[in-house]
């Protein structure tokens, strides 16, 4: 009897422990089903787009928990007077550096187009190095956390550059290349949301905590880099972009590209751009800048310079002035958090409706958009508020989403195909700096927020003045190239 007791006893005890499992598991099971459907839908997953909208994800959510790590030593761990010297302190020694180092970053990722999968792999364990090298001095702040610092923003930077260069190679059919980005981009966005709770949440256990869970995120990243289609890696019909043409000449606008009727509708196709290319090579022709493409490009890229210093401005602006000056009957922490959830659903909003619009008109969005923009931040600072100064960060949110869309769609129709992949890289660059400038001009300005709104518009102003009249004349000439479908 105690035999046959011990033997059937066990059966319940598995079967019970296996449902078990099988509760605990089902919801991460479905969740992964549910992302894995929705990043690969529409032909995502059969061109790759699917897994590059993976990768981003978790750079997105490996970024935030550095981000999470740092804030919390260098920004709220002291009192305001300090943390202005602090944060001066990392401008300094990381974004000083960075913007002698940007402009080399695509002009070096140029030269290594058969090794992307491998240089975005190289970027995510590289900060997972450095994440582990932060770990020991974020407690303390010390000097030694700035110069990894400094390696995990150049890298970070690194990979945008890249990631902004293969959009182009993935593009299932009949997808246009904004909404590509959009999907890209909201998921790095959905994933920032999901990782910065997280983030939180192991900063209270310790310090070192979130850079242990950015460690891992990292390494998961450069494992998933390498699952990328091969297409990836290929350079072929491609040749590096000019910002300039040399001194004294002014190279040829490039014909209008001949469209395929079975992808986006703005496409060329490659063997008439291998074609072009070899013509050029025989006749002796420099390689194209983006001066000869016409002005929606380079005013495109000025809109969304002046968006980039909205944006580095109002991150280290406002996160001091709402620490020392809470909005009106709210606490610092409630303060910062309207803010940021209100940049967070304007920029969600923003990719979304990009997506939408499919980039119809890019040079009217640009300038409608950035108008917007210049016309809430005057009214902030005439009116500055609570609800001014949130509407602000939704609309700065919003608008930088769209502008960056409809720039992207503005390249993909008027640089050709051959160097359309450099000329991503190097606009991502340039607006990186301009974040850059926005924020060390944020931190440096005296925290009265009247002034600090209309040095917001300033920022706008200039842009407007340097870019929507030569938009808007673009838009009324008209492409010679065919527009985004």
């Amino acid at each position: 009897m105690a035999s046959a007791r011990s033997h059937d006893g066990p059966g319940p005890l598995r079967r019970a422990g296996r449902a078990v499992g099988r509760a605990l598991r089902t919801p991460f099971t479905l969740t992964g089903r549910g992302i894995r459907k929705a990043t690969h839908a529409h032909g995502a997953g059969e061109s790759g787009l699917g897994k590059l909208i993976e990768l981003h994800a978790v750079n997105g959510a490996g970024d935030v928990m550095i981000t999470v790590a740092l804030a919390s030593t260098v920004f709220f761990s002291v009192p305001t007077d300090q943390a202005r010297g602090r944060v001066a302190l990392y401008l300094a020694v990381t974004m000083a550096p960075f913007i002698l180092l940007a402009p080399v970053i695509g002009p070096l990722l140029d030269r290594l187009p058969h090794g992307r999968r491998a240089a975005m792999a190289g970027s995510m364990l590289a900060r997972a190095v450095l994440a582990l090298t932060m770990s020991g001095a974020v407690a303390t702040g010390g000097l030694e956390l700035y110069p990894a610092a400094l390696g995990v923003l150049v890298c970070s930077k690194a990979y945008g550059v890249v990631r902004s260069a293969v959009v182009p190679r993935l593009l299932p059919p009949k997808f246009s290349l904004v909404k590509a980005n959009s999907r890209v981009t909201l998921a790095g966005l959905l994933a920032t949301g999901a990782a910065a709770p997280i983030g939180a949440a192991l900063q209270l256990i310790g310090p070192p905590w979130p850079l242990y869970g950015a460690c891992a995120i990292f390494a998961g990243g450069a494992v998933l880099a390498f699952t990328l289609p091969p297409k990836v890696d290929s350079a072929k019909g491609e040749r590096r972009a000019q910002l300039v043409p040399p001194l004294g000449e002014h190279p040829p606008r490039p014909e209008p590209s001949r469209t395929s009727s079975t992808r986006t509708g703005t496409t060329s196709s490659k063997d008439a751009g291998g074609s072009r290319g070899r013509k050029r090579r025989e006749n002796g022709e420099r390689r194209p800048g983006l001066r000869s493409v016409g002005p929606s490009v380079l005013h495109g890229l000025q809109a969304n310079a002046a968006h980039r210093a909205l944006s580095g401005f109002l991150i280290f602006f406002l996160a001091f002035l709402l620490r020392e000056h809470p909005l009106a009957g709210q606490s610092a922490a409630i303060s910062l958090g309207i803010v940021g959830v209100a940049a967070g659903v304007g920029n969600a909003l923003g990719t979304a409706v990009g997506s939408w619009l499919r980039a119809r008109g890019p040079e009217v969005i640009v300038a409608s958009v950035l108008g917007l923009a210049l016309g809430v931040a005057v009214l902030a600072a005439v009116f500055f508020s609570t609800v001014m100064v949130a509407a602000l960060a939704a609309t700065a949110g919003l608008t930088q989403a769209l502008s960056k869309l409809s720039l992207d769609a503005m390249i993909q129709r008027d640089v050709p195909e051959e160097v359309r992949t450099s000329a991503f890289a190097r606009s991502e660059t340039l607006l990186q700096m301009s974040w850059v400038v926005g924020g060390a001009i944020g931190i440096a300005l005296p925290l009265n927020g009247v002034l600090g709104m209309a040095v917001a518009a300033g920022l706008l102003a200039l842009g407007a003045a340097a870019s929507v009249r030569g938009l808007l004349g673009a838009a009324r000439r008209g492409s010679p190239h065919p527009r985004v479908a």
